[in-house]
């Protein structure tokens, strides 16, 4: 039966009424030995009119009938002692003053026969909501092992309890401390070891890793241990996101790659972000794109004036405009169509709106498909646009000027990656005698990103294979998207114009074992999903690298940043370079690619073997 809030209040209530009458006068019986006299029957009965009032009145402006009896809790407890002890005083008191006598012995054990009967009655509820509606109900669902025996296996263990989903069966921890224990009613069966041996004796198929602060190499290895035994594996959300209260517990997903190749957290500034970055103008360019729109939800947790959203991708910039609307009602969000090729819309929306740094996220970024039919679009997208946005924020005054750069810009074999060195040459000689400093921010492969190999991945996946890498020894740096725009704001936070920050991409990962790693955590088989090698693709490199050959690393404060030392230019080659690169014809390949070399002498075209 389902009842309305209201009514259950009011049983509430009536509820905590009768306990009071059932306190008062069992207080009596006892004082007198179970026969209470007359006289002292018919004072208990007249006084009740006192008290009952006095106490509903307490207990309702203390708020005990805020919180929810199947909840309930050392909290409400709390409230209960507190509220009866406020009565033990306010009752007696007005008694005296109405000159009703009562005995002495009664005032002190009519709160404490109170205190038992509320709460008594709460948690004799709670313990029996979660045993007929918890555990009878998840009986019939899906039978599940739990590993950890910390707080959040704990918590989830009991939410479990509550849901028809899933049935808790057994939990698995290398605390041998904990094995044999029980945690609300589930057994701890053993070490993580022993989860393929007792299979068969518990009957679970899937386990949910509840080890939210562990170690990325021993969620990985319970990964492994499940994997290996035939075990489907979830797990609950980070630690990060159950602190920031975005998810709880109970929200169990799939393991994802981030949770095995995940690095550790990365230590912001946040003080100095939020004095950088609070009450001004951010621009964004490439604002609806995977680092774009990264960008745009992490600088709006340090409070900026307003936020320019610049995306030449109408369907883009409408998703991350209506996010924004939903997230961040109160941020003020202009959302702007325009091309950073084009000089005049550029002007304009930075005249406009006057922003104090701009984060320069647009460009072309996928390898092969600028090397063919589109080199000379990657060099007007990614230079001659660079040129555009960065001439129109040194004439507007703009404070600090961030450019996402790449990896792929080091020793360049490709037209993107020969581009993108260009580009981070046209900030440097931008730099010049202007007041805004620029800074270059230089990252690998991002997990996730829009044409990244993960996606592809999974999209193969979903057909059935096979999953196509170019190269069994091909490797590439990876990170997190939040993780590398955490980073960008932290350089562009500490950038005093000029440099170009290198991030700490970590050890490079075999694109074969990820692709390895993503059959296994989507519940298959090497045999089910098969892996083909198709040979590298135009302008790929077998290997990225972090620093050019004429170049070497500075250290900075922070362990994940380096600042790279690398030849720059002067405003007369700025000028030549924009005269070549906003020609107003179309260019072949192979001529871009020749002329790419004079400008760029590190470029070598063809990739290695």
């Amino acid at each position: 039966m389902n009842l309305s809030h209201s009514t259950r209040v009011l049983l509430v209530v009536l509820h905590d009424l009768v306990a009071c009458v059932f306190a008062w006068v069992i207080a009596y019986w006892l004082r007198f030995n179970l026969e209470v006299p007359d006289f002292y029957m018919i004072v208990a009965f007249e006084s009740l009119a006192v008290v009952v009032p006095v106490h509903a009145a307490l207990f309702w402006w203390l708020g005990l009938y805020r919180g929810l009896w199947r909840y309930a809790s050392l909290p409400d407890l709390r409230r209960i002692v507190f509220a009866v002890g406020v009565g033990a005083v306010v009752a007696p008191t007005a008694l005296f003053l109405l000159q009703i006598p009562i005995p002495r012995s009664v005032a002190v054990m009519s709160p404490i026969l109170l205190m038992m009967t509320m709460g008594g009655s709460r948690l004799v509820y709670r313990a029996w909501k979660e045993r007929v509606l918890g555990g009878i109900a998840s009986g019939g669902g899906e039978s599940v092992a739990v590993i950890g025996t910390q707080e959040a296996a704990v918590t989830l263990i009991r939410d479990l309890a509550r849901s028809t989903q899933w049935n808790v069966v057994a939990v698995f921890s290398d605390d041998a401390s904990t094995v044999g224990r029980q945690l609300h009613g589930v057994t701890v069966a053993g070490r993580l070891d022993d989860i393929p041996r007792r299979r068969a004796e518990l009957g679970y198929a899937q386990a949910i890793i509840a080890m939210p602060e562990a170690t990325h190499a021993e969620r990985r290895r319970a990964v492994d241990i499940c994997s290996q035994a035939g075990i489907k594996v979830l797990t609950v959300p980070s630690a990060e996101d159950l602190v920031s209260g975005r998810v709880t517990v109970s929200q169990v997903r799939h393991v994802e790659l981030d949770d095995l190749l995940g690095r550790d957290p990365v230590e912001l500034d946040a003080a100095g972000l939020r004095g950088w970055l609070s009450g001004r103008v951010a621009l964004i360019t490439g604002a609806g794109g995977s680092i774009g729109s990264e960008l745009c939800r992490q600088v709006a947790r340090f409070g900026p004036r307003r936020l320019v959203l610049f995306e030449l991708n109408e369907y883009a910039l409408y998703t991350i405009e209506q996010e924004f609307a939903e997230r961040y009602p109160g941020l003020p969000v202009t959302a702007v169509v325009g091309d950073c090729k084009d000089p005049v819309r550029v002007a304009q929306v930075v005249a406009a709106h006057a922003p104090s740094v701009v984060f320069h996220a647009a460009a072309y970024k996928h390898v092969p498909l600028m090397e063919s039919e589109n080199a000379w679009q990657a060099v007007l997208n990614n230079v001659a646009g660079t040129g555009v946005i960065a001439r129109a924020a040194v004439a507007a005054g703009v404070e600090k000027f961030v450019l996402i750069s790449t990896d792929k810009a080091v020793n360049p074999t490709s037209v993107m990656g020969a581009s993108k060195r260009l580009a981070e040459m046209v900030c440097q000689a931008s730099q010049g005698s202007s007041g805004t400093r620029f800074v270059m921010v230089r990252f690998g492969n991002v997990l996730g990103s829009t044409g990244s190999v993960i996606p592809k991945f999974r999209e193969q996946i979903a057909r059935g294979g096979p999953l196509t890498v170019t190269h069994p020894d091909i490797t590439r740096y990876f990170m997190s998207i939040p993780e590398a725009v955490q980073l960008v704001l932290q350089a562009g936070l500490m950038g005093r114009g000029g440099e170009i920050f290198v991030l700490d991409m970590g050890e490079p990962v075999r694109i074969a074992d990820l692709a390895r790693d993503l059959i296994k955590l989507s519940g298959f088989t090497e045999e089910e999903i098969r892996i083909v090698y198709t040979g590298l693709r135009p302008g790929e490199k077998l290997y990225e690298e972090v620093l050019a050959d004429d170049e070497n690393v500075l250290p900075t404060p922070h362990p994940k940043l380096k600042v790279a030392r690398a030849r720059s230019e002067d405003g007369d080659w700025l000028e030549r370079l924009e005269a070549w690169a906003r020609r107003d014809v179309v260019v072949d390949d192979a001529t871009t690619r020749a002329e790419l070399m004079r400008w760029v002498p590190e470029y070598r075209p063809g990739g290695d073997a």
